[in-house]
């Protein structure tokens, strides 16, 4: 897994740049919001990456901090959801308005998003709910949400690695987030093994 790129700036498009790692020219899709971070070509930046593996193609995203990384991670788990919706939310909304559509129920603002039928945003909707809804209620930044997405994207991967089916392992995760709030993965962990004997 390529997560992290480190290179000079050579072409900026309107979806994508070219970075030039040690005379290697990797094209990287971003949203709008890291586009924007963007500084003039020749110049070096880094990017917080996400690679995926299809059939007919191998494909780079990449973002500006590591929270934007995180929400997509968090968008493409949702079924119906892939690499180019995720995009394309993240380039039309930003992370706290995403919180806050959740929070209203707002499927009309979703099905404005290129792509985005009905049946889509309200599963985001539903899906993102638990996710997202401390972040709107606490007035917290996105950063400290989607930090705490990645203790439970941990959990879940340790739970895996336990032989829990994925939809198992997110469902006692999500149940020991609902009784308690986590800073450390590791008592994440101890909570949601404590659900199955409940």
């Amino acid at each position: 897994m390529i997560v992290l790129i480190t290179g000079q700036l050579i072409e900026k498009t309107s979806t994508s740049v070219i970075v030039d790692v040690q005379g290697v020219g990797y094209e990287i899709e971003v949203p709008l919001t890291t586009l924007y971070e963007m500084p003039e070509s020749g110049q070096t930046i880094r990017l917080h990456t996400h690679f995926v593996v299809r059939e007919d193609a191998q494909l780079l995203f990449g973002f500006h901090d590591k929270a934007s990384q995180q929400l997509f991670r968090m968008l493409i788990k949702i079924n119906g959801v892939g690499p180019k919706m995720a995009i394309a939310i993240m380039s039309s909304v930003s992370a706290n308005e995403l919180a806050t559509i959740v929070a209203d129920n707002s499927v009309a603002r979703l099905v404005k998003v290129p792509g985005v039928g009905k049946k889509t945003a309200e599963r985001l909707i539903i899906e993102l709910r638990d996710k997202l809804s401390v972040a709107d209620s606490h007035g917290m930044p996105s950063s400290g949400l989607l930090g705490d997405s990645s203790i439970s994207d941990e959990a879940q991967a340790a739970l895996q690695g336990l032989g829990y089916k994925p939809s198992e392992a997110e469902k006692l995760v999500a149940a020991a987030l609902k009784q308690s709030a986590f800073t450390r993965s590791q008592d994440l962990i101890k909570a949601a093994l404590q659900q199955i004997v409940r």
